[in-house]
């Protein structure tokens, strides 16, 4: 309730029940979430009616399901939910926004309105892109998969609506390269990246929301108090909630505004380039693809041994 106060709390989990049960604002789902939930028998039924939908087209089915759980959550949760796009277009700027005015026409279609989805797309180049075109139509984007200033920055020059830097999986990189078993939170690498990206976009006075993603533990979390929104795991929220430790806001826009961070420009060379120079956001990046992938396969599995 503390955190609330200067954060805005978002689930991050396709298990409807446990969104119902934690009242956030937002929610935010992926392809190994929605696999998660897909497989529960209680979601069976959602399942089923995108199998009816897609009348024996597997992209049709899987397109119809992502937007299944995205509809039950949207009766939950009063703000956005997020709605991922398949992560084998990632450098395909083209079918990345086709997918996605697919799947706003299939939120249409339940009599969900767009203003009420994000379209989570992973942050290369040709995705930011997609996400530029997109937000032009009034398609609002959720940029993910974001480990650089790199990133960042070109997502703030596209007009994206909100990004999701990452946190746990900085750390667990720096974790396995430096051999260490952990971090103080405010030494944590993670924590380090997703403040010089809030702190540089309220400098610049960019309107690209801010949202913390993917937590170890408690202590990365309270040490983004003050981020505009963090997505979190229904675990970690029930931690948090019988928690003792103090909450104390340490990310701030006004004294971010003070602060002295030169504007850097950004274009296709400079991404690159910034990319190839850090190691951790280009191998991050690409594992991160390469395992939305994997999911969305188990998951493109499962549902044909339904369809059978």
């Amino acid at each position: 309730e503390q955190l609330k106060e200067h954060t805005i709390v978002v689930a991050d989990t396709g298990d409807v029940d446990a969104i119902n049960r934690l009242k956030p604002q937002d929610a935010t789902t992926n392809p190994s979430l929605i696999y998660k939930a897909a497989v529960m028998p209680e979601y069976a039924k959602l399942v089923d009616d995108a199998i009816a939908y897609g009348k024996g087209d597997l992209q049709t089915i899987m397109d119809k399901l992502a937007v299944n759980f995205g509809i039950e959550i949207t009766k939950i949760v009063p703000g956005y939910v997020s709605t991922e796009v398949d992560a084998r277009l990632s450098f395909n700027k083209d079918a990345t926004i086709e997918k996605a005015r697919r799947l706003i026409e299939l939120y249409k279609e339940a009599g969900i309105d767009k203003s009420r989805i994000l379209i989570k797309i992973a942050s290369t180049w040709e995705g930011i892109q997609a996400a530029e075109v997109l937000e032009k139509e009034g398609i609002t984007c959720n940029l993910t998969l974001l480990f650089s200033m790199a990133q960042a920055i070109a997502c703030a020059e596209a007009n994206c609506t909100l990004i999701s830097p990452f946190v746990g999986r900085i750390m667990d990189w720096y974790k396995k390269s430096e051999g260490k078993e952990g971090y103080a939170p405010e030494e944590d690498p993670g924590v380090k990246s997703v403040t010089s990206i809030y702190n540089y976009y309220k400098k610049h006075g960019y309107s690209t929301i801010v949202m913390g993603a993917s937590f170890r533990n408690v202590g990365e979390i309270l040490q983004l108090v003050g981020c505009d929104r963090l997505t979190i795991s229904p675990k970690l929220l029930d931690e948090l909630a019988t928690s003792t430790e103090p909450v104390t806001k340490h990310l701030d826009a006004e004294t971010a505004s003070t602060m002295d961070l030169p504007k850097l420009e950004m274009d296709e060379k400079t991404f690159r380039w910034m990319m190839n120079e850090d190691a951790m956001a280009t191998e991050k990046l690409a594992e991160g693809i390469r395992n939305f992938t994997k999911d969305l396969i188990k998951l493109e599995d499962f549902v044909k041994s339904k369809m059978n």
